[in-house]
């Protein structure tokens, strides 16, 4: 294909893994525990509805730096309050926060990720922090070569610190390094710092009802439908 790219970052977060199945899944466990009936499917598209608004009061300054975890528990606050489900108590909460780390991945993607490492580095560029990163590749049994978070960074997508963070924390110059993403919003950040691109399309990310940014994607160096294809055309 001509690129001379020798790491691959990848978004995690309905790129690698299905959030939305994920949580709606442990959502209704964690209901059906506790007697609490909901719409489940509203809940987990509220709270994701809430992560950009919520990174953004870090972005700007309003508040000071906060990982993901921890900004996601303050997210499932506002939901509950807003939906009206009061039958969760504190320690209910941060179970259902825990649910980040327990999302199933696409079905394509370890086959994928497993081809593509054995001639990339392989690396999460994730704003999930550590831990919760480090939690779901276990469960899931991602085959990543490295973990990047913006907790790394102090800065989430798509600032250009952390492209370019991560290009320096693989020791590789950023026009090496191929961002893979299903959000064309993080290819276009991470193209402005310099880095290559790749767009996999998942069109369920948002549910059946769609949503999902979908093919093509003209802009980005590869376009692929799942992490086979991408591994396919990139040699591996």
């Amino acid at each position: 294909m001509g690129l001379d790219v020798s790491a691959l970052t990848f978004d995690v977060f309905g790129t690698v893994v299905d959030w939305r199945t994920g949580v709606i899944a442990e959502a209704r466990r964690l209901g059906n525990l506790r007697g609490v009936e909901a719409d489940w499917e509203r809940l987990a598209d509220a709270w994701r509805g809430l992560y950009l608004p919520y990174m953004a009061k870090v972005r700007t300054g309003e508040l000071p730096w906060t990982n993901f975890d921890r900004l996601h528990r303050a997210s499932l606050d506002e939901v509950l309050r807003d939906l009206g489900l009061d039958g969760f108590g504190d320690a209910d909460r941060d179970e259902l926060t825990r649910a980040w780390e327990r999302l199933p991945p696409w079905p394509d993607a370890i086959d994928g990720l497993t081809r593509l490492q054995g001639r990339y580095l392989v690396s999460t560029l994730s704003n999930g922090n550590r831990s919760q990163q480090e939690g779901l590749v276990r469960y899931a049994g991602l085959p990543f070569t490295r973990l990047m978070s913006a907790e790394d960074f102090h800065h989430y997508k798509p600032d250009p610190e952390i492209y370019l963070g991560a290009a320096s924390a693989l020791g590789v110059a950023p026009d090496r390094v191929m961002m893979v993403a299903a959000h064309k919003g993080d290819l276009r950040a991470a193209q402005a710092a310099g880095l290559r691109t790749a767009f996999v399309e998942r069109p369920l990310e948002k549910g059946p009802g769609g949503g999902a940014d979908r093919l093509p994607d003209p802009d980005s160096d590869v376009q692929a439908t799942s992490f086979t294809d991408l591994s396919k055309q990139l040699g591996c």
